[in-house]
């Protein structure tokens, strides 16, 4: 770690970030003898400390465990079947766990998760370099910012959705389909304890409220906010106010409140590349295509992406076979925008109009309409239960 590099220096796979996409990825390829280096523009503590998502889905906790990759989330990891929802027509339950395949949540912080990942990568003998930034990628080539390069017979952009790798595809001239979901969420992570045994989703006319536990002490926040609103002007107090106002604290009890740890804005955006990768480049994870945070499929993504490319990497250097990596896209792309279609659901249940005008109330009377059949129809239960958990 931290070396340079020398010239011309090779190797099977270069992989660019240090993410679940990224760590899952080198994890398979030294499993399966495939030389490969991760180059991480941030150092060890940002990426190990970064706090994110914590839903794994029961087909990612399935790859990790078959990759030997989850002995933390075996052990730290705890088990989630429920969501409440709230709204001014009162408050019902979903034990999705004994809907649809019968499927549940692992609860396991996503930085919890980087750890053990890193961990073990570097137990197995793998080799990360935090600092380097990618610049450039060319012909399996990666130069850095500071004029170091590396080259690999394959180079795989796990580097998120600002990445050098997204990048250097769409300068190719692949396309991606987008979508802006018009909402914008400010996240807070709280030093509390959960105060709701489920998740939490609220429909309020002053917009979404969302509870998530974390960890017994941690839990994670979301309030809808306009567009282009700074996080600084969210104080302790006028946080706590109004996730009691959303969440109708006066009539269903009271929150756990605690110090605010972090606040950040996110602007629920969506898009897909028309095909994650070509030639000597492919991608996973947020490079491939962004998700918007309301059903959680991030991660799960990024792991299920990981182990298909990893597959068709080991065929393509240990075989010779290029199929695979002909087929990835094709293998990839029908559950990802499966995805897609459930978070762009879930977002038109959540978020409804905030004015008073005649098409305000339309839109709102649409949305407690999903709502109330969600809480009335088994068959809208089991769709919802199937897709919620799937991946």
């Amino acid at each position: 770690m931290g070396k340079r590099f020398d010239s011309g220096e090779r190797t099977g796979v270069v992989i660019v970030g240090a993410g679940p996409a990224g760590l899952v990825l080198g994890n398979l390829l030294l499993d399966r003898g495939i030389d490969c280096v991760i180059l991480e523009r941030r150092g060890r503590e940002a990426v190990e400390g970064r706090a994110r998502a914590g839903f794994l889905a029961a087909h990612s906790v399935r790859v990790l465990a078959r990759h030997g990759l989850d002995a933390g989330l075996s052990a730290r990891g705890r088990t989630h079947q429920t969501c409440l929802f709230r709204s001014e027509q009162g408050e019902f339950t979903l034990d999705y766990g004994e809907l649809g395949r019968g499927e549940v949540h692992t609860v396991y912080p996503q930085q919890e998760l980087v750890r053990d990942l890193l961990a073990e990568y570097l137990r197995r003998g793998g080799e990360i370099r935090f600092g380097a930034e990618a610049e450039e990628i060319s012909e399996g080539r990666v130069r850095l910012r500071d004029g170091q390069h590396i080259t690999g017979r394959h180079v795989a952009g796990c580097d998120g959705h600002r990445g050098v790798g997204r990048g250097t595809l769409l300068a190719q001239g692949t396309r991606a389909a987008r979508w802006d979901h018009g909402v914008t969420w400010l996240a807070v992570l709280a030093e509390a304890p959960p105060s709701l045994e489920a998740v939490g989703y609220a429909l309020h006319a002053r917009g979404f409220a969302g509870h998530m536990a974390r960890t017994a002490t941690v839990t994670r926040y979301y309030l809808q906010c306009p567009r282009g609103t700074d996080p600084a002007d969210w104080s302790e107090d006028r946080i706590w106010s109004e996730l009691e106002i959303r969440l109708r604290t006066d009539e269903f009890g009271v929150l756990k409140q605690g110090p605010v740890l972090e606040r950040t804005v996110v602007d629920l955006r969506s898009d897909v590349l028309d095909s994650p990768g070509s030639g000597r480049l492919w991608l996973a994870g947020d490079a491939a295509g962004l998700i918007s945070p309301s059903a959680a499929k991030g991660a799960n993504l990024a792991v299920l992406q990981a182990e298909r490319l990893a597959g068709a990497l080991v065929s393509a250097l240990t075989r010779g076979d290029d199929g695979d990596l002909a087929r990835y896209a094709a293998d990839c792309l029908p559950r990802v925008w499966r995805a897609h279609e459930f978070s762009h659901w879930m977002s038109t249940l959540l978020h409804g109009p905030t004015t008073e005008d005649a098409e305000a109330r339309y839109g709102r009377a649409l949305q407690y309409a999903r709502l109330d059949s969600l809480r009335t129809s088994r068959t809208h239960q089991d769709f919802f239960a199937e897709n919620y958990t799937g991946i």
